[in-house]
This record gives C-alpha cells, structure tokens and sequence, in this order.
C-alpha cells in the first residue's frame, strides 16, 4: 500500500465514497457520472494506491485523513478498533432506558372469537316460519 500516493480530486472524491461503503453504481449515481467511468477510475486508484480489495482502500482512506499510521502496535489496534466499535454501532450496546430488551422480532398471535351478535327488528329467526307438522 502506497500511503503518499497523489490521487486526482475527482478520484479522491470516488475514493471517499466507495471507502465510506457507497456502491459503484450510488457513486455514479451521486456524481451523475456512469457506473462504467466509476469501476475504470476505481481500477486506476487501486492501482495507483498497490491495492486490490475495497477494504484496503477503507484502510488507506482512514490511515491517510484521519491521522492513523499504519504501523500500530496490537494492543493498540485492538483499542481503536474498540473505540471505533462503539463509535458505529451505539445503538447496539447502549441502552437509553431501564426496560433493555434484546432487539428479536415480535410476532403477535391474533385469534377471532365468535361472540353472538344483536340481532335487529329486521332479522327474523327461521325458525318462527317452520311449525311441526303433527
């Protein structure tokens, strides 16, 4: 990875983009440009920056405009990746009330009860019409 590679502002703007998760097709969609001209500058960026993979470009991305050096300890790595944890996913891990439940679908059961309807002056039992024949 070639962390002092220059890249054009269009090509710096596509960077952005696709590092921050955007599909090609919504970057080309965003930059009103199309999907074919999005994938030929991202093969030019990843072989300008030595990469092959989306996720290293994400790395390169964040090690270059956010400060992080590359070269990081464990123990650190491990500590910014925690804070970074928390950083993306608080919804996760925080509670903001007491009544905490796990986020599982709910499904309700819904069952119809027949009850005996009122019935109107209209209605008529069938019954009134039929007399026993003796």
């Amino acid at each position: 990875m070639r962390l002092n590679a220059e890249l054009s502002p269009r090509e710096g703007e596509i960077a952005e983009l696709l590092a921050w998760g955007a599909s090609k097709k919504e970057v080309a969609d965003r930059l009103f440009i199309s999907a074919r001209t999005v994938e030929n500058t991202a093969r030019n960026i990843y072989q300008k920056l030595g990469i092959q993979k989306a996720t290293e470009l994400c790395v390169w991305w964040f090690c270059t405009k956010c400060g992080v050096p590359v070269s990081l300890d464990p123990l650190k790595r491990a500590f910014i990746a925690v804070i970074l944890l928390f950083a993306f996913v608080p919804r996760e891990f925080v509670c903001f009330d007491d009544n905490f439940t796990p986020r599982t679908p709910r499904t309700a059961r819904t069952t119809r009860v027949q009850r005996p309807g009122r019935r109107s002056e209209e209605e008529t039992d069938f019954n009134d019409f039929f007399t026993p024949i003796v």
